[in-house]
């Protein structure tokens, strides 16, 4: 395998995240926001700290885009019954709108960056790259050293 692959998947990825910058400019929500937007949607009711985690932030990071995204009405906190030091976050109708509304947008850039590939090679490379996630996922002692 080409020791190039992983540059390509990270240049790919980058070049993704930039071109939904550009698409969601006049949105009024950053991808960052929008991916806490998203991660809401599966996971609502997350701790602050569960949603670092899962986005690779520091909490305090997050905390930032939460209060952007409450004062925005996207997004709202509530008190967590079992402790009282932490806080969840959940969508907001308001925000499960804004969701629906950057989606097309998302399913546009994905459409375009798989254009020239057809069904097949596009359900190929979605369960290559989920075995590659699902590979570097493991726990590090699962790894074998040969």
């Amino acid at each position: 395998m080409s020791e190039d692959l992983g540059f390509l998947i990270g240049d790919t990825a980058r070049l993704m995240r930039r071109a939904f910058d550009e698409r969601v400019r006049t949105q009024g929500v950053t991808r960052p926001q929008w991916r806490v937007l998203g991660l809401l949607k599966r996971f609502g009711g997350s701790t602050q700290i569960a949603l670092a985690d899962m986005m690779d932030v520091e909490p305090i990071t997050l905390g930032r885009m939460i209060d952007r995204l409450q004062e925005a009405e996207l997004v709202e906190r509530r008190a967590d019954p079992s402790d009282r030091r932490a806080w969840r976050v959940f969508l907001t109708p308001k925000g499960d709108i804004r969701l629906a509304e950057l989606k097309p947008m998302a399913a546009e850039l994905f459409a375009d960056a798989v254009s020239g590939l057809d069904a097949d090679q596009q359900e190929k490379l979605e369960q290559m790259l989920n075995v590659m996630r699902s590979n570097l996922t493991r726990h590090p002692a699962e790894f074998t050293h040969g």
